[in-house]
């Protein structure tokens, strides 16, 4: 049996005839940065995440650094985040010049631990504490980071909170969406996300309309009004088609969030009834909503060889992050070194995504938990 990691041609099947027809009249308009479809989903993604406002970019990468940019982040300030995450997120933050500064998960659900962002903190001295202009949890595989606490220390210490919702559209928090609780939210349309474009796409979400307007001007180099620039930006516009594509899929959003959120419920029950609840750790419900962009399992040891083994079976799976970011080449400069974020490092040796999307059947997880099965009783 064949089991991908993902099945993008499913998906496209239920909404090929909407595609094609927005495409075709995109096509005859002409027009493909920004524009009327632009501005229809940039409305209907802040009405969907509760949000005042929101602005199409480039893609969930760009929607970082663009935030980082309305805030003024810049050489000397440092930024917190974890070290556990897509790259892009300490990307950004190194694009401005500023400081990436990491503080360790929780081992639960591999999200930003308040405990250990609060420890960071109280560890720096005065002069580098006042440096720490904003802290970007990340809402990783789907489900939100715990931001009340997170939320309370970004006061405390007047830190911007970038919420990196890349992963986790329509994911709630104690009655609130991921992307509306911090001063930005962003969002990313690769085409593997819940909600994915054909192409690169993103989108940020603010709550301050002063900061709605600074975020437009950065986009479009700056300009405001054309050829005027007060501000240097980028080229961050959103094309038309990508937006299109969104917006179509939108209505739909729900409805495979759900279907992600059964499949989840059904690992459990088949990982139980095969006895493996002592040998493999599942991901965790913690908070109100979680959308399952990953459904992520842990195992004590062998995670590679298992992967091997489903890779031979057909089934497809995915190592998320392999190596930490305060362990990338590119990060040697900040001086971290091995075990200094011992959760992070934990999660990167022991950690393995399955197949999740909204299309798999029943019979596809019964040979995905059969298979491991297998193995577990093979290895001993």
């Amino acid at each position: 049996m064949n089991v991908p990691l993902l099945d993008l041609k499913a998906q496209y099947q239920g909404i090929k005839n909407e595609v094609l027809a927005a495409a075709e009249e995109i096509f005859e308009r002409q027009q493909f940065i920004l524009g009327p479809r632009v501005e229809k989903l940039e409305k209907e993604i802040a009405q969907y995440c509760r949000s005042r406002f929101a602005v199409g970019v480039s893609s969930g990468s760009d929607a970082l650094l663009i935030c980082l940019m309305a805030d003024g982040i810049g050489p000397g300030d440092r930024v917190l985040t974890t070290p556990y995450t897509f790259f892009a997120t300490a990307g950004a933050i190194a694009r401005t010049g500023a400081t990436p500064v990491f503080a360790d998960i929780e081992e639960d659900t591999y999200n930003l631990s308040p405990a250990d962002v609060k420890r960071v903190m109280e560890e720096l001295d005065e002069a580098e504490r006042s440096s720490v202009k904003a802290l970007i949890p990340v809402h990783l595989y789907g489900q939100c980071a715990e931001m009340e606490p997170l939320l309370a220390i970004a006061r405390q210490y007047k830190m911007t909170v970038i919420e990196d919702a890349a992963q986790a559209i329509g994911a709630e928090y104690r009655g609130n969406r991921a992307g509306a609780m911090g001063d930005f939210g962003c969002f990313s349309f690769f085409p593997s996300k819940n909600l994915g474009a054909f192409g690169d796409g993103g989108i940020v979400t603010v709550q301050s309309e002063a900061l709605y307007e600074r975020l437009r001007i950065l986009r479009g180099h700056g300009a405001h009004p054309k050829y005027v620039h007060h501000l240097v930006g980028g080229n961050f516009r959103l094309d038309a088609l990508q937006a299109a594509i969104v917006s179509i899929k939108l209505p739909h959003l729900d409805r495979w969030t759900e279907a992600r959120r059964h499949n989840a419920r059904r690992y459990r029950r088949l990982f139980a009834e095969a006895s493996l609840e002592d040998r493999i750790r599942l991901p965790v419900d913690r908070q109100d909503r979680h959308i399952y962009n990953q459904f992520v399992i842990a195992v004590d040891s062998g995670r590679d060889e298992l992967r091997q083994v489903l890779a031979e079976a057909g089934v497809g799976s995915e190592v998320y992050y392999p190596i930490p970011l305060h362990l990338q080449e590119c990060f040697s400069y900040l001086g971290y070194k091995p075990g200094q974020f011992p959760v992070a490092e934990k999660a990167a040796l022991h950690t393995l995504a399955l197949p999740v999307y909204p299309e798999l059947s029943e019979s596809q997880q019964h040979y995905v938990v059969e298979t491991i099965a297998r193995y577990m009783g093979e290895d001993g």
